[in-house]
């Protein structure tokens, strides 16, 4: 029975779908399934105690304030901590060029909504981002696909696609959601220059980008863009547009993220956010940086970092053991994820069915790949599990990746 609503829906949000990886988690929630489904953060490393402080100290000195209204743009010691961070990774900007969102899928969202008319190209890897394709999606977003390797997209492929006009390049240069690669020094320059040939800006997604636990840290895309861009190398020069986020560095719950855009970009954002929440919450902003300030934040990384290494290491040595030959993975540098690519006539969405009977998920390619492909492909999340759990879940999944890899 057709209810009154349903001819009424735009054409905008008739574009727009679930989450797999959000309607898969209801299917995980039982408490037997190990889940290497979600991109979570590991709880253990939630700094509770810290929060409990934090929010005392919030209440008792300025209570009234962090409970009120607050600006748009953000609450200003946080915005003038977060510049000060990200000077000392090679890039210099101020409060100005800062603006606080709701998480780094609302910054996504506000990026469709400036940037994005009906029909636009978007230049992507591929995999790339499902969280960036549904916000994007809505507003009738084309794409146009680069793929990727063990060391992220392939630049030799990059003037071709250059040449279709796209709007903005979408890239995630470190530990890749989904993949876990990440893009080379080499690539990178190679990005920045072909961007400038084409005129076309870049968009850089940094969630994970301190979760290194191995290797030497490459320079972000901004700030290479900027190096090349003038005789004031290290300023900001605006061609990229940089986002990052507390979720994987406090928690996810706060819902805290933020981009660094020129100013008049972040002036165009303020009203896109007027529009959709007046501003980030008040007292989110407060209690983060109170917990954030004096150098704790360096130090919770640096556990974060620890946590996640040994968990990578069990899932990579369990893999090892107990996969079979016929199926390949990346081996991640930092992050949460890796990339699992079975034989090429397997079909990831039917071994999930199967697996979810033995009590083991992950999320099947796919929906990653923004113009179809990746059937064989399997997103496997390493950073929520405790090692125990990695253990079982991934030889649960390896035996039976052996019996239908060896099935005729």
């Amino acid at each position: 029975m057709q209810t009154p609503w349903e001819y009424r829906y735009s054409y905008r949000a008739q574009r727009m779908g679930s989450s797999v990886i959000r309607e898969l988690l209801k299917l995980t929630e039982q408490p037997d399934i190990i889940s290497f489904a979600g991109g979570l953060p590991a709880p253990e490393v939630f700094p509770l105690k810290e929060f409990r402080e934090a929010c005392n100290a919030v209440l008792d000195t300025c209570g009234p304030q962090a409970l009120q209204y607050g600006t748009t743009e953000g609450y200003l010691p946080l915005r003038e901590m977060i510049a000060r961070h990200t000077t000392r990774y090679g890039i210099e900007v101020t409060a100005d060029n800062i603006l606080i969102t709701s998480g780094s899928q609302q910054a996504l969202d506000f990026i469709g909504r400036l940037f994005i008319n009906n029909g636009d190209h978007i230049l992507v890897e591929s995999p790339t981002y499902l969280g960036a394709l549904q916000a994007w999606n809505a507003y009738g977003a084309n794409y146009v696909a680069v793929p990727s390797d063990e060391h992220g997209m392939l630049v030799d492929d990059l003037e071709t696609a250059l040449r279709a006009g796209p709007k903005f390049i979408y890239v995630l240069p470190n530990f890749q959601n989904p993949t876990g690669t990440t893009l080379s020094l080499a690539r990178r320059h190679k990005l920045v220059e072909l961007a400038d040939k084409y005129g076309v800006p870049i968009v850089e997604d940094d969630p994970y980008g301190q979760l290194r636990f191995e290797g030497e840290h490459l320079q972000s895309v901004v700030s290479l863009d900027s190096l090349f861009r003038g005789p004031n190398g290290g300023h900001y020069s605006g061609n990229v547009i940089y986002l990052s986020t507390f979720s994987k560095l406090l928690a996810p719950g706060l819902r805290l993220a933020w981009i660094v855009a020129p100013p008049e970009v972040i002036r165009k954002i303020v009203m896109a956010k007027q529009a959709a929440d007046l501003h980030t919450a008040t007292f989110n902003q407060y209690v983060a940086f109170e917990v954030g300030k004096g150098g704790f934040l360096d130090e919770h990384v640096k556990y974060i970092r620890q946590v996640y290494k040994e968990r990578r290491d069990v899932m990579l040595e369990t893999m090892e053991e107990i996969f079979p030959s016929e199926v390949r993975w990346t081996r991640p540098e930092g992050g949460m994820f890796l990339w699992g690519i079975l034989p090429d006539e397997m079909d990831a969405a039917n071994v999930l069915k199967t697996a979810i009977e033995r009590k083991v998920a992950f999320v099947p390619g796919a929906p990653f790949h923004p113009n179809g492909g990746g059937k064989n492909t399997m997103r496997i999340n390493f950073s929520y599990s405790s090692p125990e759990n990695i253990r079982v879940g991934i030889t649960r999944l390896g035996y039976l990746l052996k019996e239908l890899v060896a099935k005729p």
